[in-house]
């Protein structure tokens, strides 16, 4: 995992970001991918920090939830939560793992 700047400012939250990831990988591809996010949290995240995963590449980051509920509005309190990320449409979408 490498560090790049994560700017949720000029993102939109929306709600089709999860079925098309699931569109282009399928359900059980679709899973995997959030639970490697998850598992990236549980061994390198803290209360503070979520787990975003890049819908474009599944690449996975943590980032952090103050800077997020300060540049997008969104809070994301709570376990088990991942942000699905598309940068190159600069739209977000929270998921709580089902």
């Amino acid at each position: 995992m490498s560090d790049f700047p994560i700017a949720f400012a000029g993102c939109t939250p929306v709600n089709h970001l999860w079925p098309q990831l699931v569109e282009r990988l399928g359900m059980d591809k679709s899973k995997r991918a959030v639970l490697q996010a998850l598992d990236l949290q549980g061994m390198q995240g803290h209360a503070e920090t979520l787990p975003v995963l890049l819908v474009e590449t599944c690449g996975v980051a943590l980032a952090s939830t103050e800077l997020l509920r300060h540049q997008t509005g969104l809070a994301c309190h709570g376990e088990r939560m991942v942000l699905l990320l598309n940068r190159r449409e600069e739209e977000v979408q929270l998921l709580q793992q089902f």
